[in-house]
């Protein structure tokens, strides 16, 4: 107890935006539980109803209450835009990690493939494999998948180059450690600091992405309460009904704002160079 009290004193703004992560999470974990309607329940006689007591969101076309879509957006939002990050998290870093330690030919050939990938603008390349595999959001984080692994692999790649060449390293080799064990014992833990701040930082912008191709049509699908999809349903009543965007705009806002803190937060927390 003493040792939290003495990291939360060190650190209050990661203690802070730590607390409203937990809170966005709480809202998509128990988002049965806060609803106050079927999100999924179509009411046509109630469709596009202002804001109110009995809908605090109003109700988009099909007289769905917004709130409680809002709600259960978060759950498919937050669940989609975690798993990409931590898909590509796992596959950049490990790709780079072999190809920094290893070298030669396969670093070659992991660098090119990177750069084929970076060559393409990231967001059009992804609507294409979005568009050859499917329209859902399952193909959304495969599409933002493989273009977005490439950042990590070259970072964990730059990482892996310079603690290679460590006396520590050299001294693993001579007593006989097996390659993996290096691998494992000391080149991950010097490369995971740098991929986690990465990693916590992206959640943000990987969110916007997922909810940019649902607004494109290539992500989530109708009826599934996802706020990029619901930006999209509201466009059309942008000034008729601008609740329709409003409220899940800010919902995006909000969530992508609380974790880029986190992130920046957290880099302070693990920076080697803190005092």
């Amino acid at each position: 107890m003493t040792k939290t009290v003495t990291f939360i004193k060190r650190n209050p703004g990661f203690a802070v935006c730590l607390i409203l992560v937990l809170a966005v999470l709480t809202v998509a974990v128990f988002a049965p539980l806060l609803a106050t309607y079927d999100p999924y329940e179509a009411v046509l006689a109630d469709a596009v109803q202002a804001p109110s007591a009995e809908h605090w969101f109003g109700t988009d076309r099909m007289g769905r209450d917004l709130y409680s879509r809002v709600l259960y957006g978060a759950r498919i939002s937050l669940t989609a835009a975690l798993s990409l990050v931590c898909i590509v998290m796992a596959v950049g870093t490990f790709l780079g990690i072999l190809s920094g330690y290893f070298g030669g030919i396969l670093d070659a050939a992991v660098m090119r493939i990177a750069d084929m990938m970076v060559s393409f603008p990231g967001m059009v390349l992804a609507i294409a494999v979005a568009g050859i595999l499917g329209a859902n959001i399952r193909n959304a984080v495969i599409a933002i998948s493989v273009v977005s692994w490439t950042k990590y692999a070259r970072l964990a790649r730059s990482l892996a180059l310079k603690i290679r060449s460590r006396d520590y390293i050299a001294a693993a080799r001579v007593t006989g450690s097996r390659t993996s064990h290096i691998l494992w014992r000391y080149v991950l833990p010097g490369v995971l600091p740098t991929i986690l701040i990465t990693g916590a930082t992206d959640i943000g912008s990987m969110m916007l992405e997922l909810a940019g191709l649902s607004f494109l049509g290539f992500g989530a699908q109708a009826p599934t309460a996802e706020w990029g999809l619901m930006l999209n349903e509201g466009r059309a009543y942008l000034t008729a009904a601008p609740w329709l965007m409003v409220f899940p705009g800010l919902a995006i806002f909000i969530t992508v704002a609380v974790f880029n803190l986190l992130g920046d937060s957290l880099r302070d927390v693990l920076d080697p160079g803190r005092s």
